[in-house]
């Protein structure tokens, strides 16, 4: 877990990841604080941090006495928000070169669909 990002991040990341790929599933028990300060021999604060940033973003509620859980609706809501910093990252800076070749919508259409040809 050293990738220079802070460790409660990577931590919400994972967990995020989690829901995604459905190995945590909506309505179930998340890992307890606890639980994820030992897996990743880190202070159980900044497990805590971790999950604390996943219920503000509304992925993870708390059930008195029982623990973590996954809010129904968390896998879209992650999907939505990791579409939208794909387009952003990857989709917006090859537009505008797209643009700046000449190219248009239809162009870069192809030259996505022939890729796996041409490499």
């Amino acid at each position: 877990m050293e990738d220079g990002r802070p460790l409660f991040l990577q931590i919400a990341e994972q967990l995020e990841d989690a829901i995604i790929d459905g190995s945590l599933p909506e309505e179930t028990r998340a890992p307890s604080t606890n639980e994820l300060a030992a897996f990743h021999r880190i202070n159980p604060a900044t497990a805590a941090n971790g999950i604390n940033k996943l219920v503000a973003d509304g992925l993870l509620y708390k059930r008195r006495g029982v623990g973590m859980f996954v809010t129904a609706g968390a896998r879209e809501k992650l999907l939505a928000r990791r579409r939208n910093a794909f387009a952003e990252k990857f989709i917006a800076p090859l537009l505008a070169e797209a643009r700046r070749l000449g190219m248009d919508a239809e162009d870069l259409k192809k030259m996505i669909d022939n890729w796996r040809d041409d490499a």
